[in-house]
């Protein structure tokens, strides 16, 4: 009987522990929201406005509050990403947004986003905002592509890649939206589709880029495989 009573205690004792560690892991895992929907509150969701507002699709306030016109502006950005249209800014939502909550940036270091700012500042001055995010999502794309150098400054100092280091471009103030376009590119955020080229056809003189096959338009850039 004793031995029953000493299994039976046991048993308590181990549910108890494991009741304790989920209700601890509960507590400590609330304190940074992951999925933000309709009824959600907090830093997370002004980050999602804030990103919602720089892409054009949410005009309302940065108020922290995740109501209906949030989400639409959070259903009209993933259907442009190509995401489930759920209206829940889940992680792949939030990644495409730029909004991380891991740290560092994708292995990059400061100076590298400073020089992916450089070059998106340069070469997408006076584009809409995904249009410079596309530039900086090209730039990396090529990283992982075969025909380029696998490193980012490899890519942006290929001879003849980016005119604006040839034009005197490179050498102007980088805009503040730059730095966020970049941030937002090494985040994981790829309005390009995955283009490794883009162009402008008012500018190239370049007939080989207009063979290539054109995956997507923003603004004044046409984006190519």
């Amino acid at each position: 009987m004793k031995h029953g009573f000493r299994y039976l205690w046991r048993i308590l004792v181990i549910l108890l522990v494991n009741v304790l560690i989920i209700a601890l892991a509960g507590n400590f895992g609330g304190s940074v929201q992951t999925l933000s929907k309709v009824g959600s509150t907090g830093e997370e969701v002004r980050q999602i406005q804030t990103k919602l507002k720089e892409y054009g699709v949410y005009t309302g306030e940065v108020d922290g509050i995740y109501g209906t016109q949030t989400k639409n502006a959070v259903i009209a950005f993933q259907k442009y990403n190509g995401l489930a249209a759920d209206g829940i800014a889940g992680e792949q939502t939030l990644r495409k947004l730029g909004i991380s909550s891991g740290a560092g940036q994708g292995g990059f270091s400061s100076s590298d986003v400073d020089l992916l700012a450089k070059i998106i500042s340069a070469e997408s001055r006076g584009e809409p905002y995904q249009g410079q995010v596309a530039v900086g999502a090209v730039i990396l794309n090529r990283i992982e592509h075969p025909s380029f150098p696998n490193t980012l400054a490899g890519v942006i100092y290929q001879p003849g890649a980016f005119s604006c280091l040839y034009d005197g471009g490179v050498n102007a103030a980088v805009a503040d939206s730059a730095y966020r376009a970049a941030r937002d590119a090494i985040n994981g955020n790829d309005p390009s589709g995955g283009a490794v080229y883009y162009y402008n056809p008012a500018k190239s003189t370049n007939k080989w880029i207009f063979s290539r096959p054109v995956i997507t338009v923003i603004g004044n850039h046409r984006f190519c495989s």
